[in-house]
């Protein structure tokens, strides 16, 4: 009887995970190796940041989604070497062996080299980190009823920093806050002294969108109350002093940083095959000058005719990377012609706040309150579990009738 060939997959994001789901009980022996025991949704990280969601709401762990599995094992470590010429692995609770090793470990926070700025700002690529902005935040509050008055001005400015999707969508979670919930919680406290603040180094909001997109995101939230500086980049941040590229200073205790990403690479790939920290994949997405090691979603840098400079960085881009990889290896096993990946661009939307959204379709550019209904929908329809959707949108009910949440903790690990 033949073996069964192994396939090693590092990383469950959007990329993995549907990999995964296709090869569940297939003939291949899945080994799906993560630092953190679930998948993340990440596009509503900044509802879990601005106390909107719950963590659990948008986490789904893996043994949950493959208890019914016979041919998927999964791990939590995290994989420190690639030993290609050994078909090899190393990682934090030992080496394992593999047939065909398959990368999607996605991207981190780009700090662009910057080490103060690292330091010291919030970032927002995992759910841990997006609880910890709900933290900073909610406490600046807290000691804002008993800071000196030399210190009133940081905690009450929230710095932003990149004006893509995260941070326009935390701009506008943020300004309905002190808008709607704050006076409420805080009512000795005057929230027209709060500022939030958001900065880009480009000339637009949702500067990859359409033209009419970039306007009305900045129309929108311009109307809540949201301070905008475009072509504006930060340089320096201490923790409480941020500085700017035209000299100015802002004092803040909260600045999040959402002005880029680069990709978790692992070390033991050739650096002549990597290329802005992503792998250099052909159209099957096997990483070049490799014979069985595949790379995914985010971290895969691929040329096409269409995409001559690599695909975007989007969920839609890794969840089709993994149906496709998934669709290759079964067709390897039945003696079936490989097939080529290409990108569909389905379009891209963003919401900022109640009422407010932009949708790019390849056909159709709409804003406004339709907009928003499109954004809620179709994001509650990539939610995994039946249980998850009805608690995100009993939460989305309650908020838009009340214009409140019962979320707002502060959860403080101890050191």
């Amino acid at each position: 009887m033949e073996q069964r060939k192994k396939i090693i997959l590092i990383g469950g994001g959007f990329a993995g995970l549907h990999l995964a789901q296709q090869l569940n009980s297939s003939a291949f022996d899945v080994l799906l190796i993560d630092k953190q025991n679930h998948h993340q949704f990440q596009p509503l990280y900044y509802q879990v940041a601005s106390a909107r969601l719950e963590p659990s709401n948008i986490s789904f762990p893996f043994r949950k989604i493959f208890q019914k599995s016979n041919n998927i094992q999964i791990r939590l470590a995290e994989v420190t070497k690639i030993v290609s010429s050994e078909n090899k692995i190393e990682t934090s609770i030992g080496d394992f062996n593999y047939d065909y090793l398959v990368i999607a470990t996605g991207c981190k926070t780009n700090f662009f080299g910057n080490e103060q700025i690292q330091k010291h700002a919030l970032s927002m690529k995992t759910t841990e980190e997006a609880i910890e902005i709900r933290n900073s935040i909610l406490l600046s509050f807290e000691k804002y009823i008993s800071a000196k008055d030399h210190e009133k001005e940081a905690l009450l400015n929230i710095v932003l920093v990149g004006a893509g999707p995260t941070g326009v969508e935390l701009a506008g979670a943020f300004s309905e806050m002190k808008k709607y919930i704050l006076p409420r919680d805080y009512p000795h406290i005057d929230f027209s002294k709060l500022k939030v603040i958001l900065l880009d180094g480009s000339k637009n909001t949702l500067n990859s969108m359409s033209e009419e997109s970039k306007q009305a995101s900045r129309k929108y939230l311009e109307e809540m109350g949201v301070v905008i500086r475009t072509e504006t980049v930060v340089t320096n941040y201490d923790g409480l002093t941020a500085t700017l590229n035209t000299g100015e200073t802002v004092l803040t205790n909260n600045l999040i940083w959402a002005a880029g990403v680069t990709g978790n690479v692992i070390e033991g790939i050739n650096p002549e095959n990597i290329i802005r920290n992503r792998y250099k994949v052909d159209r099957y997405n096997k990483i070049q000058s490799t014979q069985n090691i595949y790379a995914i979603g985010d971290i895969a840098y691929m040329e096409t005719p269409f995409y001559p400079n690599g695909h975007p960085q989007l969920a839609n881009v890794a969840i089709n990377q993994g149906k496709n990889l998934a669709s290759n290896f079964l067709n390897l096993l039945k003696g079936k012609p490989q097939k080529e990946y290409e990108y569909k661009d389905l379009g891209s939307m963003a919401t900022i706040g109640k009422y407010r959204a932009v949708v790019d379709l390849p056909f159709i550019k709409f804003q406004g309150f339709f907009a928003w209904y499109v954004w809620m929908f179709l994001h509650l329809m990539l939610i995994l579990s039946v249980r998850n959707k009805l608690s995100i949108f009993f939460n989305w009910a309650w908020s838009y009738l009340m214009k409140d949440s019962s979320l707002r903790l502060i959860l403080k690990q101890k050191k």
